[in-house]
């Protein structure tokens, strides 16, 4: 059987926390009975330091890095994008849009694909709507939904405040998940409600 692939962007002071959930989730498949291979990607080989302070190695080049080999970008928060860097990252966001691959953006990476017209037509969130709106290039106001986390089409977007929210999102957007499981999932998670545990782990 042919594992489904993750990619999951890599850079300095990426913010750990917001994507913790949904890569754990992928790679296991503890709640989804579907592990994914989580593939890390960096614009060089050399080893990225997260804000934690992790260091890690990537597995892979951007350079390398095609859609047609994968089935999911994702793009967390990290400071360089608000001092308006990332196109490397929004290039690659877009290539994937393009192919039809699904983007799983949080936190700073949305205010990228912000400024690179991707949010313009599809329903998107982030940290805030004047967040997005101070980015230069967004036009897509229209479109903002004040949730914890969305799927816009191939995009799935949430702030910094919703890891749990943005993995919930990211499953469904996938199908890896009943809503009734990943309702638990955020239940448990979230909420930290232990009557929704046996409806999770009873999940597949």
């Amino acid at each position: 059987m042919t594992t489904n692939t993750a990619h999951v962007a890599l850079y300095d002071t990426l913010a750990d926390w917001e994507i913790g959930h949904l890569i754990v989730e992928l790679r296991t498949g503890r709640f989804t009975g579907t592990p994914w291979k989580v593939v890390t990607v960096a614009e060089s080989a050399e080893p990225v330091t997260t804000m934690g302070g992790l260091r890690i190695v990537p597995d892979l080049v951007l350079a390398d890095l095609d859609p047609a080999s994968s089935d999911l970008l994702v793009l967390a928060g990290a400071e360089f994008w608000d001092a308006g860097g990332g196109r490397p990252w929004t290039d690659a966001a877009r290539r994937f849009l393009d192919a039809r691959v699904p983007v799983a953006a949080i936190c700073g990476a949305t205010a990228g694909l912000a400024q690179a017209g991707l949010l313009d037509d599809r329903e998107h969130t982030s940290a805030a709507a004047g967040y997005l709106l101070a980015q230069p290039g967004y036009g897509g106001q229209d479109r903002y939904v004040d949730a914890r986390a969305v799927v816009g089409g191939d995009v799935v977007t949430a702030g910094p405040d919703s890891p749990v929210q943005f993995a919930r999102s990211t499953l469904s957007r996938l199908g890896l998940a009943s809503d009734e499981t990943l309702q638990a999932y955020e239940d448990v998670f979230h909420r930290a409600d232990p009557s929704a545990y046996p409806v999770l782990v009873q999940a597949h």
